[in-house]
């Protein structure tokens, strides 16, 4: 278990690197995004080029960084039934749908990735519109963003069997901790008890002025 635990450990370590880097693919996304719609717009001109390099790191930003939203526990739960369950039977089902329901559908999108990326390259495949990219590098992204969601993966299913042999941490980060979304709704309800302070003591000031 501790020789899987550092393997987990490395697999982190590189997703949480990669998802790094292509955090600046936004930056670019947005720049390009911005510069498309600005010389359509001012200049009357535009390059299919520009769009689909928009789109290649649109593609790029989703997939690569696949793995480190898993490892940040960035997707997408409905916890509604989990969140009554203990802590030990949340892992538990974790554990499970990793291996039925995450793991067989990432690893069928990587197999059949590859094949569709090789076509491409093979054939250097070029976009139909004028002036487009090639189409390798995009479809290429397909099998590496899987192939990092499925390390991910991999790296969450140790981390929860080490928590139910008692040799781990708990799986999901910050858990324990209050999420985003629930600072956020405390934070709101802080600020609307402070307006109706606010708007409650306004008369009682009015009339002392008056007076």
């Amino acid at each position: 278990m501790q020789f899987l635990l550092k393997l987990s450990r490395l697999i982190d370590r590189v997703n949480q690197r990669i998802g790094r880097w292509v955090a600046w693919a936004i930056l670019a996304a947005v720049i390009v995004s911005a510069g498309n719609a600005i010389a359509r717009k001012f200049f009357g001109s535009g390059s299919n080029a520009w769009l689909e390099l928009q789109w290649y790191l649109f593609g790029a930003i989703f997939l690569l960084s696949s793995g480190y939203t898993l490892l940040n526990n960035g997707h997408v739960r409905v916890d509604v039934l989990a969140t009554k369950l203990t802590r030990r039977t949340q892992v538990g089902i974790e554990v499970f749908g990793t291996l039925f329901f995450l793991l067989p559908a990432a690893v069928l999108i990587m197999v059949l990735g590859w094949p569709m990326f090789w076509e491409s390259f093979t054939s250097q495949e070029v976009s139909s519109n004028s002036g487009g990219l090639i189409r390798w590098p995009a479809k290429l992204l397909v099998p590496i963003g899987f192939c990092l969601l499925i390390a991910a993966a991999l790296s969450h299913l140790v981390k929860c069997i080490a928590f139910l042999r008692g040799q781990g941490p708990d799986p999901v980060p910050g858990h324990a901790a209050t999420s985003a979304e629930e600072q956020l709704a405390a934070e709101l309800r802080a600020r609307a008890e402070a307006e109706t302070a606010k708007v409650a003591r306004t008369p009682l000031t009015d009339k002392g002025e008056r007076s």
